[in-house]
């Protein structure tokens, strides 16, 4: 069944739209459509936070609100949730908790940035739990005042985010929940014609049938990357086929030995499963945008659209990620290093669909580090990311696979170093040279905004050696600032 309607839940009344162009943002839908101005326009690009809102979806039996970013996210991708805004909290001429606590804390200034932190706030008062000061850091870490305002705003947060919310989201918890369950009709979206149009198709077998009909179109699972084709390279992008309504691809499964995850599966979602892999992974994640973006971002997407900068796909290379991808019917695995060709060129056919990420688990002998090096500590672009996974055997490396993002056209391997490293002894630092000095054969980085190609090239060393010297001695606590292993980051 295909229906050619978006539905959303918008202020305890189901929404209907039949007609839309397939890039119509949620800010633009709420300021231009809706005259609901109260969320702002600022980087539009999914940076500064001030046009955050709130969707709340069914996650495990009850309902998840999280933070999004409005001005890159897709109108027809907020099919089936519930849409909330600034101008929704109040109640009978009384300030939402979020709200009053903002007052009470004189933690607006100017007050331009101040919708979208109450609604990132919004969502963490609905985490159902205490929040700390590292917490609400977190949370609004996608979220900036220029008038350096942020202490009252910490504080307001740590007053009202106190694990106990009571406002009418709460009270019409279960009528929101029945309601949000009966769009979730399993049907198939459909909205335009075929030479234009916005599709979210429910089932693989659906997907399959539209991108045999439609190669040319553009796959979306996030749109934290396409968002930005459309607000600052101002592309027409007339054929969306959003990815995040396909059952199959929002799956996350494990074995002994394997994490799979859909190509749907968002970075919040993966977060605690990959944080169990391996700490270095939940602390990068955590650094890894915002929650406004890893709300709606995915792994897949990171590793499709090809970036050679993407935070993930180092990650995933140094620890042998492999890639299902499915077309008309059919099904093929390849090696997550065998996928990125060249700059902005992937082994993906047109319609071809990055399916699943298959992730090897770490045996008892292998030990994992990787490292972001970036201008800010949040939400910033790496300069440099490196990982490691070694195999170790009594003391000496057995195998090794090195990974380093921002130092060639794709993420890429270091196999020269990989080479010279087997057989070297971790408590012969010496031994380690040869490694080292191959970095400067398997890479020739080049210079950009974020960091000079001499740069990248001493950092990938010292990244190298410090994943070395924490391997041999296990001495995390004398290389970091945070994120400490077996520490909560």
């Amino acid at each position: 069944m295909t229906r050619s309607a978006l539905r959303f839940l918008r202020r305890g009344a189901i929404v209907e739209i039949s007609s839309l162009e397939p890039t119509l943002t949620v800010l633009d839908y709420l300021r231009l459509d809706e005259k609901s101005r109260g969320t702002k326009e600022g980087c539009n690009e999914g940076d500064c936070g001030a046009c955050t809102v709130v969707l709340g979806s069914i996650r495990n039996g009850k309902i998840a609100y999280e933070p999004v970013n409005a001005c890159i996210l897709f109108l027809g991708q907020i099919d089936g949730k519930e849409l909330v805004t600034v101008e929704d909290l109040a109640e009978g001429g009384k300030l939402h908790p979020i709200q009053q606590a903002l007052v009470s804390e004189h933690a607006s200034q100017c007050g331009f940035c101040t919708p979208g932190f109450v609604m990132s706030l919004f969502a963490l008062y609905h985490g159902n739990r205490k929040s700390d000061r590292q917490q609400v850091v977190d949370q609004i870490a996608g979220n900036l005042c220029r008038c350096t305002g942020y202490r009252p705003i910490v504080d307001a947060a740590l007053k009202a985010c106190n694990g106990s919310p009571a406002d009418r989201w709460t009270r019409n918890a279960r009528e929101t929940a029945e309601r949000l369950g009966a769009l979730d009709d399993g049907s198939d979206l459909f909205i335009g014609s075929e030479q234009r149009f916005f599709a979210a198709p429910a089932s693989g077998e659906a997907l399959s049938a539209l991108t045999l009909k439609h190669p040319d179109a553009i796959f979306v699972a996030g749109s934290t990357d396409a968002g930005l084709w459309v607000t600052k390279q101002l592309r027409t992008l007339p054929k969306i086929i959003h990815l995040g309504r396909v059952r199959e691809l929002r799956s996350i499964a494990e074995t002994n030995a394997t994490l799979s995850l859909g190509a749907a599966v968002t970075y919040s979602e993966a977060q605690p499963f990959l944080a169990r892999l391996d700490p270095d992974l939940g602390e990068m994640l955590r650094r890894l945008g915002s929650k406004q973006v890893r709300a709606s971002g995915t792994i897949a997407g990171n590793i499709a659209n090809g970036s050679p900068i993407g935070d993930t796909p180092p990650a995933l290379l140094a620890l042998g990620a492999r890639l299902e991808l499915r077309h008309n019917g059919t099904s093929r695995e390849i090696a997550l290093e065998d996928f990125h060709v060249d700059y902005g060129k992937q082994d993906r056919a047109a319609g071809e669909v990055v399916w699943r990420v298959d992730i090897p688990k770490l045996r008892k002998n292998e030990h994992f580090r990787c490292f972001k090096i970036s201008k800010r500590f949040d939400q910033d672009i790496s300069a440099v990311m490196g990982a490691f996974k070694l195999t170790i055997e009594g003391a000496h490396v057995a195998a090794a696979r090195i990974a380093f993002g921002g130092m060639a056209a794709t993420p890429k391997r270091a196999r020269q170093a990989e080479g010279r490293l087997i057989g070297a002894r971790l408590d012969r630092p010496e031994s380690w040279q040869p490694a080292l000095d191959a970095l400067g054969a398997d890479y020739q980085p080049i210079s950009d905004m974020r960091a000079s190609a001499a740069y990248r090239g001493e950092t990938a060393r010292a990244l190298l050696l410090k994943a070395l010297h924490e391997i041999a001695g296990g001495s995390s606590q004398a290389t970091r600032i945070v994120g400490m292993r077996g520490e909560a980051a």
